[in-house]
């Protein structure tokens, strides 16, 4: 006779890697790279911030010229 303990262990083996994708459990392996993985992602948000500072700066300039001519034309 099977006991609740064994059938239940038996149950959770054969039934672990869905209720892992259904419950979207993260396994040690979501975890291994894992510092790898946020020091990509704050470089990424680095880049970004650089780029945003230069895309303001010419922005800004080509706003300035676009005044410039608007004002010649006047």
């Amino acid at each position: 006779m099977i006991g609740v303990n064994d059938y239940m262990g038996s149950y959770l083996d054969r039934r672990m890697k869905y209720m892992i994708e259904e419950w979207n459990l993260a396994t040690n392996r979501d975890f291994g790279d894992f510092e790898v993985r946020i020091k990509t992602i704050e470089d990424a948000v680095k880049d970004l911030d650089k780029f945003e500072m230069e895309a303001d700066a010419k922005m800004t300039d080509l706003e300035n010229r676009l005044e410039k001519i608007k004002g010649v034309r006047k």
